[in-house]
Parts: C-alpha cells; sequence; structure tokens
C-alpha cells in the first residue's frame, strides 16, 4: 500500500471527514460495481455500497495493513451483498434442484466473432437473481461450491445446479444476441 493510501486510511480511523469523502471517491466506482453484480438494480446496489461504507469505516481500525487493502474491501462488497440477496431473495435460490453441467459455449458450438465484456455483462443481468448470484461468486469472484453453498445457506448442489441453469440461460441469450449458433 502506498504512503498516501496509508495516510488516508489512518485519517478515516480517526473519522476525518476528508479523508472518508477521498477513500470514497477513490473506491466507490469499483464496489459499486461488486454491488450491482449481486442486486436487482441500480437503486439496490447504491443501498448496498452505502452498508459497505459504512461497515468500512466503522472497522477500518481492524485492518492491519498486510495483504491488499483492495483485497479488503472486495471482501467486505461481496459479504454485504451476499447479506442483502439472502435477506431479500433467499426464495430465489430454493427451485428444483436439476443436473448436469454445461460450458457457457459447449462443444459443437460457434462463436461469431468476439463479444464485448458489454455483451457478456447485459446477458448475466438478464440471469434470475440466484443463477446471477452463483455465476457472478463462482466464475467472476472464484468461489468454490462448498463456499458458496455455505455464504448462500443453501445445499451445494443448489449451488452447482443453480451455476449449470446460469450457462444454459447465458448461452440463449448469446445465440439471440448472434454472437454463438450452434453447429
Amino acid at each position: 500500500m502506498n504512503s498516501d493510501l496509508q495516510n488516508i486510511v489512518r485519517a478515516c480511523s480517526r473519522q476525518e471527514r476528508w479523508a472518508q469523502e477521498k477513500l470514497y471517491k477513490q473506491f466507490s466506482g469499483l464496489l459499486f460495481a461488486i454491488c450491482l453484480r449481486y442486486t436487482k438494480n441500480r437503486m439496490d446496489a447504491q443501498d448496498v455500497l452505502q452498508e459497505v461504507f459504512v461497515k468500512v469505516y466503522t472497522h477500518l481500525g481492524t485492518y492491519q495493513f498486510e495483504g491488499s487493502f483492495e483485497g479488503w474491501l472486495r471482501r467486505i462488497a461481496v459479504n454485504t451483498s451476499i447479506t442483502f440477496y439472502r435477506k431479500s431473495l433467499k426464495k430465489a435460490m430454493e427451485k428444483e434442484v436439476g443436473d448436469g453441467a454445461f460450458e457457457i459455449v459447449e462443444e459443437g458450438m460457434n462463436v461469431l466473432g468476439e463479444f464485448e465484456m458489454n455483451d457478456m455483462l447485459h446477458c448475466i443481468e438478464q440471469l434470475p437473481h440466484g443463477y446471477r448470484t452463483v455465476f457472478n461468486l463462482y466464475v467472476i469472484e472464484g468461489y468454490k461450491h462448498k463456499e458458496i453453498a455455505e455464504m448462500l445457506n443453501v445445499d451445494i448442489n443448489t449451488s452447482k445446479s443453480q451455476l449449470s441453469r446460469a450457462k444454459v440461460q447465458l448461452q440463449k441469450e448469446l445465440e439471440k444476441l448472434n454472437l454463438i449458433t450452434k453447429a
């Protein structure tokens, strides 16, 4: 961590307003993007982001200046988003468990050119909340199914099923956008 950021973090620990504003400006975009991946809309994401910063400012004194500060912030954002998800959308995760795993682009599919990150993000946003949450945690954040199951208070098979179904739906969305076709 560079010395400027260390000074800002220490000043935030002393509840100095200028430092809190500077920390917010520096990291709010990154943390908002994380929150948005787990919520229904921008308004919910902003509510979660506000809660994230309350937690950050409250617990800044526990940060030991070891490891990545950004990683520490990301972890708070993910955990806060998951808590929000559990409170508001728990029933979405209790869908019937299916079996079978699919790649987003299965063997025998043709990719019709490179698609941009915005195309993929748009498709991910179209997923039902349960599918999107598990997909984000597994594919983007890198959690294992066991960890996801523990975070979301669901069975490990539910996590696997939600990921599988998310991939199938993403494949369909990419086909609709003519970004992939069946061979």
